[in-house]
């Protein structure tokens, strides 16, 4: 009998898992279950102590304290390890590659090309960044991303450049059309996400680097042409 009470309280808490998850924050999510979970095996514990078996039930109850603590459940750390599908941006040109992080909008990236190739953008000192600057001037689209970073990384660098003629400075993105793999990636998603997906992922971003919020005028004409891609095969 004390098993098949146990038994309903985890399914009750399973449906009700099931029922928030489509209308709950992923990450919000992910604490729910790990608070679920957690308590499920505390319960159990409980019901094992009750019943005798007090070296079954302390170790439930153990794992269900440290799931609920420590905030580890499986492979997910929730203490800042692995992050969740999504949760960063990938944009490509041929000297650079730039990330965007969804949740603190740094950005970051990596050198593909030249003489600092390999080499991460947050490694480089400002001098390495000039030379790298006048390096990646013959393309238009690493030099957009490299001034997004330079808007993040020396606000009002602008101020002390003279006669700025930087191919493609601050405007539009390549309206080259881009591939599936790309617009994924730029949106931060996996592939086969759906229209509410992407829209959502496409909120979220804008938020980050729209230009009205100082962000990168580049950045966000990709983010909005990796929205109407995707979308343009939904229809």
């Amino acid at each position: 009998m004390i098993y098949f009470v146990a038994g309903l309280a985890a399914l009750g808490i399973l449906l009700l898992l099931a029922r928030a998850f489509t209308a709950v924050d992923p990450r919000a999510l992910v604490r729910l279950i790990r608070y679920g979970v957690g308590g499920v095996l505390i319960a159990a514990g409980g019901i094992l102590l009750f019943a005798g078996r007090w070296a079954f039930g302390l170790v439930l109850i153990a794992v269900g304290f440290s799931a609920i603590s420590a905030g580890k459940i499986g492979p997910i750390d929730l203490g800042g390890g692995a992050r969740s599908a999504g949760s960063v941006s990938t944009v490509r040109s041929a000297f650079l590659e730039m990330r965007l992080d969804h949740d603190t909008g740094a950005l970051g990236g990596r050198v593909l090309r030249g003489a600092t190739a390999g080499r991460l953008l947050d490694d480089l000192d400002e001098v390495a960044l000039w030379r790298l600057r006048e390096e990646v001037a013959t393309d238009a689209d690493s030099a957009a991303l490299l001034e997004g970073y330079f808007d993040r990384r020396m606000p009002g660098w602008r101020e002390h450049v003279q006669g700025d003629e930087t191919p493609g400075a601050g405007g539009p993105a390549d309206a080259r059309p881009m591939t599936d793999q790309q617009a994924y990636e730029i949106l931060g998603l996996a592939p086969g996400a759906n229209e509410a997906e992407i829209r959502a992922a496409h909120r979220r971003l804008m938020k980050r680097v729209h230009p009205d919020q100082g962000g990168s005028t580049f950045l966000a004409a990709k983010i909005n042409q990796a929205k109407d891609w995707l979308l343009g095969r939904h229809r």
